[in-house]
């Protein structure tokens, strides 16, 4: 089923980079600062005009000359190089000057960094992604997410949905979408249950399967690069159900672009999120 065209319009000739809106991504620790870049990169591809990485103190000085295009805000650290539960005000007081935030990739499972997490989700009032090591992190209490003052949207595999639900991913598997529905109905949450056919549902019961995407995005950070442009989406105003249609469908049309060119052996993250751009080119080219 394919997402509907005019979901995002060509730009204005007079548009600035305000007008793009202003991600801040939460990410990162020491020996996974990849899946950081990535997420950075799917933002930035996505076309968020400013893209503000928060990171540990001790990624800085790596991750500026890996990141040419992004800004960044240095937290601090615990002794694992992961972010600290001292960095809440900072990324609190950030993330209100925001469009759009995501939180998880790469953050390790650091209990003080897992703790972090836990404060962070209920007390950030802007559109939140959350992926990865958040997800993780909520597992040990999902309640959280009700405390938000709107929905945030989720991007669980099915290893990370079990978690959620205390199930194993084998039963998430048998009956994807009523899964992803029920969880987002309870916990008033957009859930991306992703997947071959990821399911997108809505805190009202409604339901997207997307169809696109293939088997050469089963690669270490796609995830990432997903997360990001979720974010990307949800600064330039679309809604958190729009922006997470939108985003797997341009997700997977990257990646199905990417394995034209490439295969679907030995696909990397980095050529899927290189390919968002055209991907948004060939969905603003469909009829409306």
């Amino acid at each position: 089923m394919p997402v509907e065209p005019g979901l995002l319009p060509p730009r204005k000739a007079d548009t600035h980079k305000g007008d793009a809106g202003r991600v801040f991504i939460v990410a990162g620790s020491r020996g996974m600062s990849g899946a950081a870049a990535l997420a950075v990169q799917g933002a930035l591809r996505a076309g968020a005009g400013l893209v503000t990485l928060g990171l540990p103190k001790g990624l800085h000085e790596p991750m500026v000359i890996k990141l040419t295009e992004a800004m960044f805000k240095v937290l601090p650290e615990t002794k694992d190089g992961s972010l600290s539960t001292q960095a809440l005000p900072e990324i609190v007081s950030t993330a209100d000057r925001m469009d759009a935030v995501a939180i998880g990739p790469g953050l390790s499972q650091n209990p003080q960094t897992q703790e972090l997490v836990r404060e962070v989700v209920p007390k950030v009032v802007k559109p939140l992604v959350v992926d990865a090591d958040g997800l993780n992190a909520l597992a040990a209490d999902v309640r959280l997410l009700k405390k938000r003052t709107l929905p945030c949207i989720i991007t669980p595999h099915p290893g990370e949905m079990g978690r959620l639900i205390r199930q194993s991913s084998d039963e998430v598997q048998r009956d994807r979408t009523r899964t992803a529905v029920e969880f987002a109905k309870m916990c008033r949450v957009v859930v991306v249950l992703k997947g071959q056919g990821t399911v997108v549902a809505d805190v009202d019961g409604r339901s997207y399967v997307n169809n696109t995407g293939n088997p050469g995005m089963a690669t270490g950070g796609a995830g990432d690069v997903l997360t990001g442009v979720l974010a990307g989406l949800l600064a330039q105003r679309l809604s958190l159900f729009d922006a997470a249609r939108l985003g797997v469908y341009l997700h997977g049309l990257a990646g199905d672009l990417a394995a034209k060119d490439k295969g679907d052996v030995g696909l990397l993250a980095s050529d899927i999120a290189d390919r968002i751009p055209l991907a948004i080119r060939a969905y603003q080219s469909l009829p409306v």
